[in-house]
Formats: C-alpha cells, sequence, structure tokens
C-alpha cells in the first residue's frame, strides 16, 4: 500500500537519497536542502511504501510577471521516484495528491520545468503560449504550466 505524506523531519536523508537515486546527481538533493534553508519549500511530500520512503515531490512559490502585472504561483520541482520503483504510478499519485494541496493552498497557477511526455497527462501546456517565460534558457516544450480550477 503506498502513503502519500508531508514529510517530516525524520524524512531528509531519505528525501535527499530518493532525489540522487532517480536523477544519477547530487545536485537535486542538494536543491531540496536549500530551498528548505531558505523556507521557501511551500508543500514537500513523500511516498511511503512498506515503511521506506519510495517517492518525493516539492512545490516552492515563484513570481510571474508581466508588463502590467505580477502574481505569486507555485512550481512543481523536484519530482522523484527511486529507480526500482518507477513505472508503478507512484509519480503520478504524488503529482496529483501535490496539485490538490497546492489548489487547497489557495494557488491557481503551477509551473513545471520537466518531461514534455509526462506532465501533459496532469493538465500542463507549454507555457510560453501562455505569456509565461522561463527566467532560464530552457527548451520550450519542457517549460509547461497549469491553471488550477
Amino acid at each position: 500500500m503506498l502513503i502519500i505524506r508531508p514529510e517530516t523531519t525524520k524524512d531528509k536523508d531519505a528525501i535527499r537519497h530518493v532525489n540522487e537515486e532517480a536523477f544519477g546527481q547530487k545536485e537535486e538533493g542538494e536543491l531540496i536542502e536549500k530551498l528548505r534553508k531558505r523556507g521557501v519549500l511551500t508543500l514537500s511530500l513523500v511516498a511511503v511504501q512498506d515503511n521506506r520512503i519510495v517517492g518525493h515531490i516539492a512545490f516552492s512559490p515563484v513570481v510571474i510577471e508581466s508588463e502590467c502585472s505580477s502574481f505569486e504561483a507555485i512550481a512543481l520541482a523536484p519530482m522523484a521516484v527511486l529507480p526500482t520503483h518507477q513505472r508503478k504510478g507512484i509519480g503520478s499519485q504524488m503529482v496529483r495528491a501535490g496539485l490538490r494541496e497546492c489548489q487547497l493552498l489557495g494557488y491557481e497557477i503551477v509551473v513545471v520545468l520537466g518531461h514534455p511526455d509526462y506532465y501533459p497527462r496532469f493538465g500542463f501546456v507549454p507555457a510560453r503560449p501562455k505569456g509565461i517565460d522561463c527566467e532560464f534558457e530552457v527548451p520550450a516544450e519542457a517549460w509547461m504550466v497549469l491553471e488550477l480550477r
């Protein structure tokens, strides 16, 4: 049975491990630590199976600016599942749970820099045609947005 719950302080090492294993590099684990230390980790959920953390998803606030206004949105990053547990629907369950929580927190817009074959199943669409640019140089098809209703 899979349980998705908010992270606790005891989960930090396991979260780092999941992110490092899933991405094959230390940077993703370090990103979570930086977000946590800066106090901008708005939502951090873990997927637990057989009393072991097998997945993690994080959301942090971002400001979207246009020529005439700016508003707060939330960014999904990173989302990781242990390689041994991938392709079993764990990531999808975490994304859905995270998006529900973001909506309950009052967010209307979620952005993600992610795989263009994965995130559209949740309703994400390319962000640039919606007038939302990324401050970093990224492939247009990987920069996506979702309007929560």
